[in-house]
C-alpha cells in the first residue's frame, strides 16, 4: 500500500513512519518502567511480611515443645520455618517477651512481630 501512495518501487519505511514508532515505544517505556519497578518492591515487601507470619507460627510450635525456651534462628528452624532467601531476620526472647523482625534489601519495609502476634512494618528509604 505504500507503494502505491509514494508511486516508486521503494521498500521500507519513512523516517517519520520510525520516528512516531519509537515515539510510542518510549511512551510505553516511561509508564511500564515505574510501575514494574513498583510492583517489585512491593513483592519483596510482601516476602518479608509473609516471613514474619511463618516464623512467628514457627516459634509458637516451638513453644509448645520447648516450654519456658527463647525462641531463635534456630528453634524456628527446627520447628519448620524456612527463611525467604535474601531476607533478613532477627528472633529472641522467650514466649512472653518474642521479638520477630524482617526485611528485605530490595524492599523499603521492615515488618515485626511480638509475643501478641500483631505486625506492625515500618517504612524507610
Amino acid at each position: 500500500m505504500l507503494q502505491k501512495i509514494r508511486g516508486n518501487d521503494q521498500k521500507g519505511f519513512t523516517l517519520i513512519e520510525l520516528m512516531i514508532v519509537i515515539a510510542i515505544i518510549g511512551i510505553l517505556a516511561a509508564i511500564a518502567i515505574p510501575n514494574f519497578i513498583a510492583y517489585r518492591k512491593r513483592g519483596y515487601n510482601s516476602q518479608a511480611n509473609a516471613d514474619v507470619k511463618n516464623a512467628f507460627t514457627s516459634c509458637q510450635a516451638y513453644f509448645v515443645d520447648y516450654t519456658g525456651m527463647d525462641c531463635s534462628l534456630n528453634g524456628a528452624s527446627s520447628s519448620g520455618w524456612k527463611k525467604s532467601e535474601d531476607t533478613a531476620c532477627s528472633i529472641t526472647g522467650p514466649s512472653t517477651a518474642l521479638s520477630i523482625h524482617c526485611t528485605h534489601p530490595e524492599g523499603d519495609k521492615q515488618f515485626s512481630t511480638d509475643d501478641t502476634g500483631e505486625i506492625t512494618e515500618w517504612h524507610y528509604e
